[in-house]
């Protein structure tokens, strides 16, 4: 089961947002796809940093994540005062957390191939937010800054209909996780997330187009 560390503070108020949906999976309650839920292990875990804003938007697919793999943490990104939860789980010695992020010229001493502690537990940060929000709590989170980067090596082009991105090697949350698991030899859990979002992918848009709903 994944952990919230932290509460939403507002409700979703975008278009869309008087429609009746499903408490877990945010999906009309007609589409709701809670019935396909399951966890899975993997060797690694992944700890999803989110943008206040994510936690209301229906068409986040972090939580994707979270109801597909064991393990999964959820923590609301601050600038400047970081959950102790996620400081706690930072320098907890069982794990060997890394961000993922696209490289950079700027920080590439930073930037490894695969987790280099194989004593310990590879963790896997994601940004969840916007791409902009993401570059932001990339550069401005300082707790952050002594770990090392990895980018996932994919060929994927972003299948993500909810929301668009101008670049298709641009991935959703969801995404981002399935091409890791399939980089580091994980696929049964890819295989698992991968169908999840596939449902889910299709039953939202099937409602936003019933009702109209934005891409939000």
């Amino acid at each position: 089961m994944c952990i919230a560390e932290s509460p939403p503070r507002r409700p979703y108020l975008a278009r869309g947002g008087g429609v009746e949906r499903c408490e877990a999976c945010r999906l009309p309650t007609e589409s709701c796809i809670c019935e396909h839920r399951a966890e899975v292990a993997a060797q690694c875990q992944f700890w999803l940093l989110m943008h206040h804003n994510e936690f209301y938007k229906p068409t986040n697919t972090g939580r994707l994540i979270a109801d597909s793999l064991a393990g999964t943490r959820i923590f609301e990104w601050s600038r400047t005062e970081p959950p102790q939860a996620l400081l706690d789980a930072l320098n907890d010695p069982r794990y060997a957390p890394c961000i993922v992020f696209p490289a950079g010229d700027d920080y590439r001493d930073r930037m490894i191939d695969a987790p280099v502690d194989d004593t310990r537990i590879p963790v896997f940060i994601i940004l969840d937010g916007t791409w902009r929000q993401a570059r932001r709590m990339f550069r401005h989170s300082r707790y952050l800054q002594h770990l090392p980067v990895i980018e996932p090596k994919t060929q994927r082009l972003s299948r993500y209909s909810l929301r668009r991105s101008t670049v298709d090697h641009h991935l959703c949350t969801a995404e981002v996780a399935i091409a890791l698991l399939e980089q580091f030899n994980e696929q049964d859990a890819a295989a698992h997330l991968e169908r999840y979002f596939d449902r889910f992918n299709g039953e939202y848009f099937e409602s936003r187009r019933k009702w109209d709903i934005s891409p939000g």
